[in-house]
């Protein structure tokens, strides 16, 4: 079983509109609702490869029982832990005439500090079924910056492998807990250590504390700087769609092919595939198939010639 942590989950609500005009008034063609938060998409792609996948983190209010039913019947078990507050929502605005998305993120709901220990107790017990586990996202308001910490440090205590993907002061302080993955992506990398340099940035932060750091590089791929070697695995061709969700299918490739027992090339190619064949998906949470198959044979991955250095 792979465990995915959303402490902020969210319902993600869509309006598609012929063209999105600022201080204007707009007819939405269509609306859609689904489950999301980082995690939450990662699991449904894990479930679409076979794996069983369970999610957790916290839901409440209005929005977080809409989130449940939604959830219901896509694959992931749903572990998720009841809260007074109510489910964030985010809400995204398709303008068809540009192919461009609007994006407005709520904050999330106040969690207590019992609440939060009331998650501990559920994780612990979660952990000792799981094979791998991601903690995923933003933190909402009223935990400590250091929550992602603490949950690494439990993971280790339990010797599950555990993957952190998240962002800023969060991430500062949970690489620092000496998780055994990471996967920021450039920007999230620089703001960490100060470069720009993807490599250098990479080693920067396995010096912070991070086992194996993963990079996501747009267009360019995915950087992987481990103790076994340094890798740089790129797609065909760039892909012309949807970005949302991308870096979540690779994580969630890194994962299936780390319980799977993969070497590194055959988890970053996996990675790399699944992050384009999201790109052509109408969703985040979700993957083209057909794309997805006919691009694993089309990844380059290519070891750097000072791969094997020990950092």
């Amino acid at each position: 079983m792979i465990l995915t942590v959303t402490l902020n989950t969210a319902l993600d609500i869509t309006y598609r509109v012929p063209a999105l005009v600022p201080h204007a008034s707009h007819r939405v063609d269509e609306v859609t609702e689904r489950p999301g938060g980082k995690g939450l998409n990662v699991a449904r792609v894990l479930a679409a490869l076979g794996h069983e996948a369970v999610v957790t983190g916290f839901v409440g209010g209005p929005s977080g029982e809409v989130l449940r039913a939604l959830l219901a019947g896509l694959g992931p078990v749903d572990e998720l832990v009841p809260i007074r507050g109510a489910t964030r929502r985010t809400i995204a605005v398709a303008d068809a005439a540009t192919g461009d998305t609007t994006q407005l993120n709520e904050p999330g709901p106040v969690v207590s500090s019992t609440e939060w220990d009331a998650f501990l107790t559920a994780y612990g017990r979660l952990l000792d079924g799981a094979d791998a586990v991601a903690l995923c996202g933003s933190l909402p308001p009223g935990l400590p910056v250091g929550a992602y910490a603490q949950l690494v440090r439990q993971a280790r205590t339990a010797k599950v492998p555990v993957l952190l993907d998240t962002s800023g002061e969060a991430l500062r302080r949970g690489i620092a807990a000496r998780p055994d993955l990471v996967k920021p992506n450039a920007d999230e990398l620089a703001q960490l250590t100060g470069s720009r340099e993807p490599l250098r940035a990479a080693r920067d932060a396995r010096r912070r504390g991070a086992h194996t750091v993963v990079a996501s590089l747009g267009a360019e791929g995915l950087l992987a700087a481990s103790p076994d070697g340094l890798w740089q695995a790129v797609p065909p061709a760039a892909v012309r769609g949807n970005p949302t969700g991308a870096g979540d299918s690779a994580v969630a490739g890194l994962l299936s092919g780390l319980v799977e027992g993969l070497d590194w090339p055959g988890r970053l190619t996996r990675a790399v595939a699944l992050s384009a064949a999201t790109v052509l998906a109408p969703a985040a949470g979700e993957f083209d198939a057909a794309a997805y198959e006919k691009t694993l044979g089309s990844v380059r991955v290519t070891e750097h010639a000072h791969g094997t250095e020990r950092l």
